[in-house]
């Protein structure tokens, strides 16, 4: 099993870029290093059970298992301790990376109510794209019978761009439906 997105970036979208911004040094053409979905449950401060369905969810999206994050700080008006477990996340690298991406771009992206593209000012001046995805129901391996709650997730797209223009450059070639 070999990642679609994968071949399309090394057969097309690679040597495009490196054309287009004249990169001669091919280890120098922006990539895609990593792929980060982080699923913050507030709501687990009052019910720790809440993370088991999350990551269950999350594990069907991603196929990895997440991993539950805990607190760095005690916050009293939260009622949240140093220490507590507070949501989970998943880091995706090489083909799983490569193959949520296409699932994203091409199946889950297009089901999102009243969709007309992603931002495309979300970008953090390094070359990193985030995207805030209000529920889970859009990803088809989630059964919308099993759902109890709404849950959102960021997904951010770590590159190796050296700036805004070239990630964005990047995103596209790999079909990421940006807004106009």
């Amino acid at each position: 099993m070999s990642a679609r997105l994968k071949e399309r970036y090394q057969k097309d979208v690679a040597p495009q870029i490196a054309k287009e911004f004249g990169i001669s040094n091919p280890m120098a053409v922006p990539r895609i290093e990593k792929v980060v979905i982080n699923m913050g449950m507030g709501e687990a401060i009052a019910n720790a059970k809440i993370l088991d369905t999350a990551a269950d969810e999350l594990r069907a999206i991603t196929g990895q298992k997440p991993v539950i994050t805990k607190a760095k700080k005690s916050i009293a008006s939260f009622k949240l301790r140093q220490g507590m477990p507070i949501g989970v996340v998943v880091t995706l690298r090489g083909d799983r990376m490569y193959e949520f991406l296409d699932r994203l771009v091409s199946v889950a992206l297009p089901r999102v109510r009243d969709f007309r593209g992603v931002s495309p000012k979300a970008f953090d001046g390094r070359g990193n794209y985030t995207i805030g995805i209000r529920e889970q129901l859009i990803f088809p391996e989630i059964d919308f019978n099993k759902v109890d709650k709404l849950r959102g997730m960021n997904i951010s797209i770590v590159t190796t761009a050296r700036n805004d223009e070239q990630a964005r450059a990047l995103l596209k070639g790999l079909g990421m439906p940006f807004r106009t």
